[in-house]
């Protein structure tokens, strides 16, 4: 795995690959940190794409990624985050609604564990999902984020988390 960081507007964001494919983007913080065991910093072009698409995402000119994943995780979890990338810019989806489009509407718990678990964030746009009553809960990069991720997208208001 090699991974590379570079600064954006909600800190310095650390992308690794491996061969081919984009595996993690992780915050300066994270609720559920990877463990790096064998990373190595280096370069791809798939992690200069990725720092590309994430720049155009930041600068408001892109609105959905094209990029080559790899994310690792339970047959459940890969479910999550594929419906993920269905929640289209400027969106959100509560977790209910997402466990829905999972195909098990009673799963929110688990839907948000594994919402939680998202080794892709903003790539796989986890920052959209909210609580059922409009509220920012959990996100693994902190609520700051998320606001400021949603604020960027157009769908919470400056004024709204002060």
């Amino acid at each position: 795995m090699i991974y590379e960081q570079f600064d954006t507007p909600v800190g310095v964001l650390t992308l690794a690959a491996e061969g081919d494919a984009l595996c993690h983007v992780e915050f300066p913080s994270n609720r559920h940190p990877v463990a790096r065991t064998g990373w190595l910093p280096g370069s791809s072009d798939v992690l200069h794409e990725a720092r590309q698409q994430l720049r155009e995402y930041f600068a408001g000119t892109r609105t959905a990624f094209d990029l080559p994943l790899r994310p690792r995780g339970t047959a459940f979890q890969m479910r999550v985050w594929q419906m993920l990338a269905q929640i289209p810019f400027g969106q959100t989806w509560s977790y209910k609604q997402l466990a829905q489009a999972c195909g098990n509407a009673r799963a929110v718990r688990a839907v948000g564990a594994a919402n939680g678990r998202n080794p892709l964030p903003i790539v796989l746009p986890c920052h959209r999902v909210i609580g059922a009553d409009g509220s920012l809960t959990g996100f693994g990069g902190g609520i700051e984020t998320k606001a400021a991720l949603l604020r960027l997208e157009g769908t919470l208001r400056k004024s709204t988390m002060g």
